[in-house]
C-alpha cells in the first residue's frame, strides 16, 4: 500500500469516527482524543491529517456530500446509458440518495442538523458542497424540460432543492421511526410523489 493509499484509508477512519462521535454527543463535546481512540490511531496523526477538529470537520462535510453527489451523478449516468427518460433519471437518483443515507445515517443526521446552523466556521464550505449536489438535480431537471418531458413552467433551483430534501427528510424519519418498511417501500412511496400520482389521477 502506498503513502497515498494509506493516507485515504487513514482519514476515511478518522471521517467515520468522528461523523459517529459527532452525531452521538455535537461537535463541541467532542474531543480529538475521543476521534483518534474510536479511530483506532494516535492522536497525532489526527493532527498530521488536519490542523484541527473543525477543519476535520469541513473535509468530513466535503466528503460525505462528494460521495452523495457521485451516487446521484451515477444514477443518472446509467439512466442515460440504458436509453431512460429524465423522470427516470430522477427515479433513480431518489433510490441512490435513498442507498446512500441507509448507508451512511450518521452522516445525513449531522448534515442536515448543520444546514440549519449559520455560526459554524465551515458554513460556506457547507453551502458549496450543498450546492454541489443539487445542481447534479437541476441538470437532470433542465434537460428534461428541454426535451419536453417535464413542464417548462417548473422553477428548476426550487425543484432541485425540493427534490433532495425530500430525500433527505423522508429517509431520516424512515430511519428514525419507520424501520419496519423496506427501502423499496420508502422509494415507491417517494417515487408515485415524483410520478404526480398521489392524487390518484391517471390522466
Amino acid at each position: 500500500m502506498d503513502t497515498s493509499t494509506r493516507r485515504r484509508a487513514t482519514r476515511a477512519k478518522l471521517y467515520e469516527a468522528a461523523v459517529t462521535l459527532i452525531a452521538e454527543q455535537g461537535f463541541s463535546a467532542t474531543t480529538v482524543d475521543e476521534i483518534a481512540e474510536r479511530a483506532g490511531v494516535a492522536k497525532g496523526t489526527v493532527y498530521y491529517n488536519f490542523k484541527s477538529k473543525t477543519e476535520l470537520f469541513e473535509e468530513l462535510l466535503r466528503y460525505g456530500v462528494g460521495l452523495l453527489t457521485a451516487s446521484l451523478q451515477r444514477a443518472a449516468d446509467e439512466t442515460q446509458e440504458r436509453g431512460g427518460s429524465k423522470v427516470e433519471a430522477l427515479d433513480a437518483m431518489i433510490r441512490a440518495g435513498l442507498v446512500f443515507i441507509d448507508r451512511y445515517p450518521a452522516f445525513t443526521q449531522l448534515y442536515v442538523a448543520e444546514l440549519w446552523r449559520t455560526n459554524r466556521a465551515w458554513q460556506s464550505t457547507l453551502l458549496v458542497v450543498r450546492q454541489e449536489a443539487v445542481a447534479v438535480v437541476e441538470t437532470v431537471l433542465r434537460e428534461g424540460v428541454e426535451r419536453g418531458e417535464l413542464s417548462p413552467e417548473i422553477d428548476i433551483p426550487l425543484t432541485a432543492a425540493a427534490l433532495v430534501g425530500m430525500v433527505l427528510v423522508a429517509a431520516l424519519d424512515w430511519q428514525a421511526f419507520q424501520r419496519e418498511r423496506s427501502l423499496d417501500d420508502v422509494h415507491g412511496a417517494l417515487s408515485l410523489l415524483l410520478h404526480g400520482r398521489v392524487s390518484g389521477r391517471r390522466d
